[in-house]
């Protein structure tokens, strides 16, 4: 069973898109994943792009989603730490990542968020992998 996984932030531009990268590269096997913003926004933030590109990840296709075109029920949902309220969204976990964005600040904070996100996808598949997540029944 692959569990449908949505990264949330406000723009999805930064934070979410790194997720959703790390997501589809580390854990492809156990994972569905998405990212989504709550607000319009017209490009993922090219430092992102090129960090997750020194990582080897490409996210050079990818662009800003609504939560509208992402699947309307999932596995688990993830939010950034973006300080807003997420609009409903049917999960069976929720979480808060807390990240600071780094946009608008140099490059080596978009690469110590990138690193950050890594080591807590990485984390995310281990506590699935372990049945360390609660999963509420559907």
């Amino acid at each position: 069973m692959k569990y449908k996984v949505a990264f949330v932030c406000v723009h999805n531009s930064c934070r979410s898109q790194m997720a959703e990268g790390w997501a589809k590269k580390l854990g492809s096997d156990i994972f569905e994943a998405y990212s989504a913003g709550t607000e319009n926004y017209p490009e993922v933030k090219p430092l992102a792009v090129e960090v997750m590109e020194e990582a080897g990840v490409d996210m050079s296709a990818h662009t800003p989603k609504l939560l509208s075109d992402i699947p309307e029920e999932l596995d688990l949902l993830i939010t950034m730490g973006c300080n807003v309220s997420c609009p409903f969204v049917a999960n069976r976990h929720m979480e808060d990542w807390g990240l600071e964005d780094p946009s608008g600040g140099p490059i080596d904070g978009f690469r110590e968020t990138r690193d950050l996100v890594k080591s807590k996808v990485e984390d995310l598949i281990k506590r699935l992998e372990n049945n360390e997540i609660e999963l509420a029944e559907d």
